[in-house]
């Protein structure tokens, strides 16, 4: 038996346990069971029946992978987060609903609708924060050792919420992961030998290099499959050669923000899309016979967001000290940046939490988006925190992919008038 098995087994919650996502995460808890041995996994979500059929193949997933932990769920937030050792934060304030509003109404502006940037971003934030800093409080009251796991979006400005608060949290994303995963296949290597030099801040990263027992293998990566990673992202090859990096996907909302803009408006939103994949799903889940993630699950999002969970915790309830790439207080890493700014780089994690690890200077094309975001994010934070039109209008304003005071004017009385009902300041 490795060390790792012989750990005590923990204590689990996840909070946004309905979430038609939650099979993938329970797949990847029940295939790495010797990474992170689980006594108890609990599902907490305020739908008791998404819970009934999450939970119910979450049994049937475990029992058919032999894992020997339990699995329980309950629409309680306190009972389910007493004795955990780590919670896990999945939530969607306001649901598929508010996610479409989000990605339409910025259309009308002349821009981009999303629901992690922009002003669709902004919005999602001033819903999220809030609450997820209420349950931050009740885990804190409850178990002041456990460490709270955030892959709530937008996850840069939640885990700075968190963070600037005093929780013991760590943001997650599984864009690293992604490209771990990608570019192993492509050099046909375990993704346990590719090292990526990941920078920036959440949803606005690139790779700066590929490393492969030392070498950096990213020179050869773009020229011989450019065309293909290109595609993927949705960016000229061309772009890719110039920078001699592989930005986030992401980027394209900045880099061709026009062209997105104009597809979007083409097209139904991703939310519409999802939804209509949820339902298929939820009826899947209702079937007793299903006992593994369904294919149509690939087709929701957030590839490999189970084995980073699994990894992180795993390195923070054991204390390993491995690499993992989260995001963190800068704290002097980025020295152009405030201290409490969130970034999202490659860390040191242990029992402690994660250290983040040296990283080369950033070069102007990249620290100046790195730094404008940065700003939008402190101002969009306060936002949240505060309530008010006039922080929700500075944080519209200061944003790269808006900055114009009439769009940014529109944009306010658009947001606060599709999410009245969530803010509690309106």
């Amino acid at each position: 038996m490795n060390g790792r098995s012989a750990r005590p087994r923990a204590r689990l919650a996840v909070v946004g346990g309905g979430s038609t996502y939650t099979p993938e995460l329970i797949d990847g808890f029940a295939r790495l069971r010797d990474v992170l041995p689980l006594a108890e996994l609990v599902l907490i979500d305020p739908a008791p029946d998404r819970l009934e059929l999450v939970g119910g193949l979450a049994r049937r997933i475990f029992a058919k992978q032999g894992h020997p932990g339990t699995t329980s769920w309950t629409t309680d937030l306190d009972a389910g987060i007493d004795g955990a050792d780590a919670v896990l934060l999945q939530l969607r304030i306001g649901g598929q609903a508010t996610r479409d509003q989000d990605e339409t109404w910025p259309l009308g502006c002349g821009c981009v609708g999303q629901e992690t940037t922009g002003a669709g971003g902004l919005a999602k934030a001033l819903r999220t924060v809030p609450v997820v800093l209420d349950i931050a409080e009740r885990v804190r009251r409850r178990n002041p050792d456990a460490w709270i796991v955030d892959f709530t979006n937008p996850v840069g400005i939640v885990t700075r919420a968190l963070l600037t608060h005093g929780h013991k949290a760590v943001g997650l994303c599984n864009v690293a992961i992604g490209f771990q995963r990608k570019f192993a296949k492509l050099l046909g290597v375990s993704p346990e030998q590719v090292e990526l030099e990941h920078i920036g801040l959440n949803h606005l990263t690139w790779e700066r290099s590929v490393r492969v027992a030392g070498e950096d293998v990213l020179p050869k990566l773009l020229a011989e499959h450019g065309d293909a990673i290109a595609g993927d992202l949705r960016l000229p090859r061309s772009l890719l050669d110039r920078l001699g990096t592989v930005p986030s996907y992401y980027l394209r909302y900045y880099y061709q923000h026009d062209a997105v803009v104009e597809e979007l408006r083409s097209k139904p939103s991703r939310a519409a899309e999802v939804a209509a994949i949820e339902r298929q799903l939820l009826g899947l889940y209702a079937d007793p016979a299903l006992d593994e993630k369904p294919e149509l699950l690939s087709r929701r999002g957030g590839a490999f967001y189970s084995e980073a969970a699994v990894a992180l915790t795993s390195s923070l309830l054991g204390d390993t000290g491995d690499a993992q790439i989260v995001n963190v207080f800068n704290n002097g890493t980025l020295p152009f940046l405030p201290d409490d700014a969130v970034i999202e780089v490659p860390a040191a994690v242990g029992a402690a939490g994660p250290t983040p690890l040296p990283v080369r200077p950033l070069e102007p094309l990249y620290a100046g988006l790195v730094s404008h975001v940065t700003g939008y994010e402190q101002l969009a934070l306060e936002a949240a925190l505060k309530g008010g039109r006039d922080r929700v209008f500075s944080a519209l304003l200061a944003h790269p992919l808006i900055g114009q005071t009439d769009y940014a004017d529109r944009l306010t009385d658009e947001l606060i008038a599709h999410n009245r009902e969530h803010l509690t300041w309106a």
